[in-house]
């Protein structure tokens, strides 16, 4: 592919500065340079350069309109914050390394959200009122991705099969949780930022008294929200268990107690029997 394109470069004349390192004229100069090449060329040959030339843009590195792209220590920086967005763009490059869409009204992370942005190492999600998180958000990114983060948003609880697949380091202060098992365990076994574990806090909990308090807090207490999930399942089973039963033994006092008046219509039925046979032989006598 390299040696066809140097034949193409010398057919037509095209300077080397029409492209640059990365695909496009450096400069309006050169470009207008190109240009006149171009047209001082053959009918063939300009065609061949045209062709040469669409070798040279791009097409896979575009910028969403509403976000700058620029670069980063030498990296693809996407910037897309406070832009009134309220979803996540589709044409996100695939060569970001960092992206920030950090104060937009973006609500949701659907399942493979990030799945085409392999080299993402920054992904900062912050100060928007997502509430919702899929199982396969982050599906595609956990590899690399250093750091993630969720915090000032509107989220009460997620799925932690989306976060325990992660490497990065995490952010989830200022939201407002509901303290159950699921976030326990995202605490004990996530890479939390350090820093910002302290301002997870349970907004609700199923006890009143650990409202407004620090989850590490209410862990290191000695509670355990998972065990309290365990009994309650055990108290459900329990209760179900002894509906069944009670329902069982309703059905057998019915089942004896209808069988009961059956027998004891028939009986009377049986003892009715003799004086009617009595009463028609002493009518028959008579006559």
């Amino acid at each position: 592919m390299g040696e066809a394109l140097q034949e193409l470069r010398g057919a037509a004349l095209l300077p080397r500065s029409c492209c640059s390192r990365r695909g496009i004229a450096s400069s309006h100069a050169e470009l207008a340079g190109c240009k006149m090449t171009l047209t001082t060329t053959p009918a063939a040959s300009v065609a061949q350069a045209f062709f040469y030339l669409l070798l040279c843009v791009p097409w896979g590195s575009s910028c969403p309109p509403s976000c700058q792209c620029t670069e980063r220590a030498g990296a693809k920086a996407v910037l897309c914050s406070s832009r009134h967005l309220e979803e996540i763009p589709k044409d996100i490059p695939k060569d970001a390394v960092f992206l920030k869409l950090d104060a937009n009204s973006i609500t949701r992370i659907p399942s493979n959200a990030f799945r085409h942005l392999s080299h993402l190492e920054e992904l900062d999600l912050s100060r928007n009122a997502i509430e919702k998180i899929d199982r396969a958000a982050f599906k595609g990114v956990a590899a690399g991705l250093r750091t993630l983060d969720l915090s000032s948003n509107r989220i009460r609880s997620i799925p932690k099969e989306a976060l325990l697949a992660l490497n990065a380091k995490l952010r989830l202060a200022n939201n407002p949780w509901h303290c159950e098992c699921a976030l326990q365990e995202v605490l004990w076994e996530a890479q939390l930022d350090p820093d910002s574990v302290q301002d997870i806090t349970c907004h609700t909990a199923p006890r009143e008294e650990y409202v407004g308090k620090p989850l590490l807090q209410v862990l290191d207490a000695g509670v355990n929200f998972c065990s309290v999930r365990q009994r309650t399942t055990d108290v459900a089973m329990f209760i179900t268990m002894f509906g069944w039963f009670a329902m069982v033994i309703v059905y057998v006092i019915c089942y004896v107690r209808h069988n009961r008046e059956d027998t004891c219509k028939h009986v009377d039925y049986l003892k009715s029997l003799p004086s009617t046979q009595g009463h028609a032989e002493t009518t028959s006598t008579a006559l």
